[in-house]
């Protein structure tokens, strides 16, 4: 099936352009973005104008920052166009609600993706904790934000979401694995003193579970769910591609290679059937914790 990617940034060339390229799905048809473009793929910096030229093409998938994703998508449902969204689906919960609504009206699938969830070891440990009762869990992600986004002033913009870019990984896999949800209680946030949006993240949620993200970790990165549980601990590392089951390896890959193809193998399940998938679990975490955050300001950050 043909399939169009917006926005050729950094995590599209990384990660969407070569899992469609390896995939017996799709076929990447076009491409839309003010400066970037894939070689031998068709390319336009408009997206009307891809809508216009290239009826042939259902499926968009959208890689664009949250704040101007909205009006991509809405044009794209608007012109019977089926939709995956990089995460987090939006700017806002009400637009994805919005955007959740007119899929429907329209038939078409709506896709938000989440891909720490396809991660090696998160079905694994959702198995094992599914009959376990939860005693207490933490998780540690600290990332370097000059690596992983370097330049890229929008993640510090209002609707950026900051540390939560990444952090948000994280709780799509808490909110994926854990046998009941729980619910964020309190949040203290540090903005650097010239930027709008959070550069670390220390968060409380109810059923004894905390979290710690931080974007200024140089050297090696950290990204770690760690759970104990009735029947003694149980430990995610490397993002959820490894599992640790009472400090013993317990399944997974050091690798993070299978994320996206994952994503876009469902996307196919999806148009296939109809039919759309959204959660926005991970997100209204998020949300919550810009409501109830403490602010505190620290050391002025610049790229």
């Amino acid at each position: 099936m043909k399939i169009a990617l917006v926005g050729i940034g950094k995590i599209a060339i990384d990660q969407h352009v070569p899992a469609i390229a390896n995939s017996k799905d799709w076929e990447l048809a076009a491409t839309v973005s003010r400066k970037g473009a894939v070689d031998g793929v068709e390319s336009f910096t408009d997206f009307a104008a891809f809508l216009a030229a290239r009826p042939d093409v259902p499926v968009v998938s959208l890689c664009l920052p949250p704040v101007p994703r909205f009006d991509y998508a809405e044009a794209a449902l608007n012109a019977g166009r089926h939709v995956m969204l990089e995460k987090p689906p939006g700017a806002t919960l009400a637009e994805v609600h919005a955007l959740e609504a007119l899929a429907a009206s329209k038939g078409l699938t709506l896709y938000t993706t989440w891909h720490s969830r396809m991660a090696h070891a998160v079905a694994p440990a959702k198995a094992w904790l599914a009959d376990k009762t939860i005693r207490k869990a933490h998780i540690t992600w600290r990332e370097d934000v000059r690596k992983w986004h370097p330049g890229q002033d929008w993640v510090f913009e209002p609707g950026g979401m900051g540390v939560f870019d990444p952090g948000i990984n994280a709780l799509s896999i808490l909110t994926e694995i854990l046998p009941a949800p729980v619910h964020l209680t309190a949040a203290t946030l540090e903005f650097p003193s010239n930027r709008q949006t959070p550069i670390a993240a220390k968060l409380t949620f109810s059923g004894n579970v905390t979290a710690d993200f931080d974007w200024r970790q140089e050297g090696p990165q950290t990204w770690d769910i760690e759970v104990e549980t009735d029947h003694g601990p149980m430990a995610l590392r490397m993002g959820g591609n490894v599992l640790e089951i009472d400090g013993n390896p317990a399944g997974g890959e050091n690798t993070i290679m299978g994320e996206y193809p994952a994503l876009y193998a469902r996307m196919a399940e999806l148009v296939a059937t109809k039919s759309s998938e959204i959660d926005l679990a991970p997100m209204v975490h998020v949300a919550d914790a810009l409501t109830l955050g403490r602010r505190l300001e620290t050391t002025a950050f610049d790229f």
